[in-house]
């Protein structure tokens, strides 16, 4: 077969926004166990790793990056990861949801591939934190982790040195409304 360059394959829908109208939500994460562990076991791993606030019911939303809010049912505590625990000149290693995984979700919560783990879900963009609430409390999952939205220029960090975003890392706004794509053929 002779390729010519013009094959439906060699194409791909895509979209440019100025990088200064592109806003990136917060992914959060919730989680259905707590690995066999107790709620106390499990702060006390989580301790370890973490330097941690009790918030009580008052809902914490991350005011800046290397701040977690981590939700169980009733309860709110801020997280910030404790000295040591992540490569700050690691472009990938640095970013809150590679924190959270290599700190937490992998070695306590024993969710080592977040994609295919059926036990973590994701709260993206606008639902934030009232949702990680209802979803807790509705019992259908123990604990959430409310993430402070990567920044535009993480993403390009990451971009720039050909590395690759872990999965769930950034909600994208404005999203593109549905539509039809067509290729005209001549």
């Amino acid at each position: 077969m002779e390729h010519k360059g013009e094959e439906d394959y060699n194409f791909f829908l895509t979209v440019i926004f100025p990088h200064d109208q592109m806003q990136i939500m917060a992914y959060h994460r919730v989680v259905r166990d707590l690995n066999r562990r107790t709620l106390e076991e499990f702060l006390v791993k989580v301790a370890e790793k973490f330097e941690g606030e009790d918030w009580g019911d008052v809902p914490y939303s991350p005011e800046h990056k290397h701040a977690f809010g981590m939700y169980v049912p009733g309860n709110w505590f801020r997280l910030v990861p404790r000295a040591g625990t992540y490569d700050e000149a690691d472009v990938v290693g640095s970013l809150d949801v590679s924190i959270l995984k290599e700190n937490l979700l992998a070695p306590i919560l024993g969710i080592n591939d977040p994609r295919a783990d059926k036990r973590i879900d994701f709260v993206g963009g606008i639902r934030g934190i009232p949702e990680l609430v209802r979803l807790v409390d509705s019992g259908k999952f123990q604990v959430a982790f409310a993430l402070y939205p990567t920044s535009i220029e993480d993403l390009i960090g990451v971009a720039e040195q050909k590395k690759i975003m872990p999965p769930k890392s950034t909600w994208f706004e404005p999203k593109l409304r549905d539509g039809l794509a067509s290729h005209v053929l001549y």
